[in-house]
């Protein structure tokens, strides 16, 4: 006779106890906590109404990182389970942008056109129910800022696969100290091969040239031939291959961005996850012109150009050692001054408040011919 085979093993029914409600009973229980679900959330929206009004009495910014990072910490810390924080965060990130409409709708200008990484990132991280700018340009998110046309930017900064993004750290040198990184955002990218045609007949791939990086193993296996044409965006090259197909369908045009930016314009997924490697994470720095307050968890981004002198990098880079500070990124730029003169982009694990940063900090200009610290801000917890 055949083995007989263990029962299946559910761990839910263990955790709902030895008898399961019928389906008719569930779903009554689920509809009155639903109703208790949006009744706290009208009374809690109630409180953000009064919230709105002091904070207009006193000039408070409607967006706090350190605030935003303080609720975010709490709820997830009372969370038993089931559901992951990642949920709880998603979310506690919606309540959030629904208490920013009723205080004063924000205007957030991010890296288009739709679809982009960047307006991913804006919407995970704003909610929906704030308004989107597309600012065409890394520099335009600066500008707008800058001029006060948006509330906050939103601009990539750093890939976990391709380093940090040349037009973003170009637009900070360029913008000085008028403007401070108000919070960070990380962002789980996966790109795709998208194009209205097979891939046998692909001649051409449009994308930006750090998503070319990002693929570059991939793209000499599978497209070893093919050009690879820079594009001013990921969701622009998706565009740019929905035109090029329509005036010719024997174009052989195709993108790499994400699977959003194909449903948008019509493109058709040929391959997806295309990565080199699957951890593939970009760093976007929100941009305002506020400062954030400390929230205990708190990073700082600086920019220095060293003094001409023997070792000025080292003994700058000591000063942050000897204080016990940590160095969580390094980056450098030309620094359009000079030829063969650097400007260093660094990120150290603490707030410019700080005593012991606000005095590693005094003590690095000794060795810089500039210095200014672009922003400090609550670390980013979790990825999007």
């Amino acid at each position: 006779m055949p083995e007989e085979q263990p029962a299946f093993h559910d761990p839910r029914r263990e955790s709902a106890g030895s008898s399961i409600r019928s389906l008719d009973e569930l779903r009554d229980l689920i509809d009155d906590v639903d109703s208790r679900l949006v009744e706290l959330l009208n009374e809690r929206a109630r409180l953000v109404v009064e919230v709105g009004l002091s904070k207009s009495d006193t000039g408070t910014p409607i967006y706090a990182p350190h605030r935003e990072s303080a609720v975010l910490k709490r709820v997830l810390d009372r969370s038993p389970g089931p559901l992951p924080a990642r949920t709880i965060e998603a979310v506690y990130r919606e309540i959030m942008s629904g208490s920013f409409a009723l205080e004063n709708p924000l205007r957030i200008g991010y890296l288009g056109p739709p679809g982009s990484f960047s307006h991913q990132a804006a919407v995970r991280h704003f909610g929906s129910s704030v308004s989107f700018e597309d600012l065409h340009e890394i520099e335009g998110v600066f500008t707008e800022v800058r001029r006060g046309h948006v509330d906050y930017g939103l601009a990539p900064i750093e890939n976990s696969l391709g380093g940090g993004i040349v037009e973003t750290l170009d637009a900070f040198r360029r913008s000085g100290d008028e403007l401070n990184i108000y919070a960070e955002v990380q962002l789980e990218v996966h790109q795709a091969l998208l194009a209205n045609c097979e891939p046998k007949d692909v001649r051409r791939i449009y994308s930006k040239p750090e998503v070319f990086s990002q693929c570059r193993h991939w793209l000499a296996t599978q497209f070893p031939k093919v050009d690879l044409i820079p594009a001013a965006s990921t969701s622009d090259a998706v565009r740019t291959v929905h035109t090029m197909h329509d005036a010719d369908p024997a174009c052989g045009a195709a993108a790499i961005a994400s699977a959003l930016a194909g449903k948008l314009y019509g493109v058709e997924i040929l391959f997806e996850r295309i990565e080199d490697d699957p951890n593939n994470v970009t760093r976007f720095a929100v941009i305002s012109k506020q400062r954030a307050k400390p929230s205990g968890q708190d990073k700082t981004s600086l920019m220095f150009d060293t003094a001409d002198k023997p070792g000025a990098l080292v003994r700058v880079l000591r000063v942050f050692d000897e204080a016990g500070i940590n160095l969580s990124h390094i980056d450098k730029r030309p620094s359009g001054r000079s030829n063969w003169q650097y400007t260093f982009f660094v990120d150290a694990l603490a707030h410019r408040d700080d005593a012991v940063m606000a005095g590693a900090i005094e003590q690095a200009r000794t060795h810089c011919a500039h210095l200014i610290v672009l922003g400090s801000y609550p670390r980013s917890q979790r990825i999007l």
